[in-house]
């Protein structure tokens, strides 16, 4: 878990220059400055070669990270008023944000006090809901208080473009010690703006794109033991072509719509939104092609084109500040892996394992996990650059999901706790057994030049850290047993 000292924020622009367009996004007004010497009704150019904006966010503790303790009669009432907090923060951003150029911190103040007042009496509420079952958790009021926080930050436009220079002609950035691309200079925009009514000051930014083939390769793997399960099992399940959209979350926010605030693509399980139980998931149909009716999840991946989709007006979509044209996968693999030391047992049916953290920019990166690459280059796995890739190659969402389980539980409270990572040599720590671990392959074909962006809480400014894969196993008794025999035989199968 985070400290107390990981917040959650949402950014909104407020004015530097003498014009100023407004635009809806994220959930909120969103202002975008212009140059007064472009003339009435200029548009504003955020795009990669614009200048820096000044944005203001509201800035709130997590409350969801401090919650590892929860006992599960509680859990439905906790997620409830978690959820509202995000609502109370939501209409924050928008009153504050409505103010534009002449808030200052006067007009802070009088968003910020009844905010807190507001998320103290939630707070409140989630304590009590935990107290009436077990010891009420501390800490928790010291939490109520937001605070204004400045940043700056460039974004392209709708329509604007992501170039990979030649590789020799390829300048500017210094590698991470984990192979990741901090610099930029390879991308150019056309700072042309496609008329969407939305302006992209909520990301991406130029800076979250890196061409590919300037990564080092960074992808290491344990060496297998003699007892090793070799094997994989993998469930075909199409590429979504039933469109299952929406934005909840069903792990995180059961029985909250929009939980997720951004819009998930589901393959498997045809029940699976906010209000799907257990019951309910075991007799729904399913896409995979031998009866799986596991549910698989992500957020959508989105062209910055200047185009329309369906949800431009709708909560997850563009009342949240997710626009553009949705990519269908190119492909999706769901594989099944064993355990490089050891034999693995079946998942419990019902298990949930979340991978990755939608929450990341602002929580930070400990529990970040999706690997981003192209296709003829996955030994080089990015985890807070989107990829360049060059003509002819696609874009790659990795999650490896968690292998190793806690014995008894399907779930936690933070919904992390009952699962684990293998360690370095791929053992489970004590206490923890090895169960299949799931990978969930995706790729996309994006156009070349294209801005691209995976859908996000608005807060999250579209940042590819904050990238995640959801899996429910409903998988039949006998289909897992299957699924382990076939990995610790050392058989590939499906």
């Amino acid at each position: 878990m985070e400290s107390k000292g990981h917040r959650r924020t949402r950014v909104i622009g407020t004015a530097v220059a003498a014009v100023t367009a407004l635009a809806l996004g994220g959930g909120g007004i969103f202002l975008v400055t212009g140059d007064a010497s472009a003339g009435s009704g200029a548009q504003a150019d955020p795009s990669p070669q614009a200048g820096s904006q000044k944005l203001a966010t509201i800035d709130c503790p997590d409350v969801a990270e401090q919650l590892s303790q929860v006992p599960e009669r509680a859990r439905p009432a906790v997620d409830a008023q978690l959820a509202q907090l995000d609502t109370q923060v939501a209409d924050a951003y928008e009153r504050w944000a409505a103010w534009g150029a002449e808030a200052g911190q006067q007009r802070a103040e009088s968003v910020l006090k009844p905010l807190a007042n507001q998320r103290r009496t939630t707070i409140d509420k989630i304590a009590t809901a935990v107290d009436r079952l077990a010891e009420r958790p501390s800490g928790l009021a010291s939490m109520a208080p937001c605070t204004l926080k400045q940043d700056t930050a460039a974004a392209p436009a709708a329509g604007a473009q992501v170039q990979a220079q030649d590789s020799e002609q390829q300048t500017g950035g210094e590698q991470q010690g984990d192979g990741q691309q901090q610099g930029t200079g390879q991308q150019q925009g056309t700072g042309q703006q496609q008329g969407t009514g939305q302006q992209q000051t909520s990301g991406p930014r130029r800076a979250d794109f890196v061409d590919i083939r300037r990564v080092r390769p960074n992808v290491t793997k344990p060496q297998a033991r003699r007892n090793a399960s070799l094997g994989t099992f993998s469930s075909r399940c199409g590429r979504n072509e039933n469109k299952h959209f929406n934005p909840d979350n069903v792990i995180v926010a059961p029985g909250v719509g929009n939980g997720a605030h951004h819009m998930h693509d589901y393959v498997g399980n045809l029940d699976t939104d906010a209000f799907s139980s257990n019951e309910g998931l075991a007799a729904a149909g399913t896409t995979c092609t031998n009866g799986d009716r596991s549910t698989h999840y992500w957020p959508v991946l989105r062209l910055r084109n200047g185009q329309r989709e369906a949800d431009a007006n709708a909560p997850g979509g563009g009342q949240d500040g997710n626009i553009g044209k949705i990519l269908q996968p190119a492909s999706v693999k769901l594989t099944f892996k064993g355990s490089p030391v050891g034999k693995v047992t079946a998942m419990p049916r019902f298990l949930r394992i979340i991978t990755g953290d939608a929450k990341a920019f602002t929580n930070g990166p400990a529990n970040a996990n999706a690997s981003w690459s192209c296709t003829g280059f996955e030994n080089r796995q990015l985890k807070n650059k989107y990829p360049i890739c060059p003509r002819g190659s696609r874009v790659v969402r990795t999650f490896n999901f968690q292998s190793c389980w806690d014995g008894s539980n399907i779930d936690s409270a933070n919904h992390r706790t009952h699962v684990a990572f293998a360690g370095r040599d791929g053992s489970c720590s004590a206490g923890f057994t090895a169960i299949p671990q799931l990978v969930q392959r995706i790729t996309y074909n994006v156009p070349a030049g294209s801005v691209f962006a995976v859908d996000s809480f608005p807060e999250q400014l579209h940042q590819p850290v904050t990238d995640h894969g959801d899996f429910i196993n409903v998988m039949s008794d006998r289909l897992m047993s299957k699924a382990v025999s076939c990995i610790n035989a050392g058989r590939t199968c499906g």
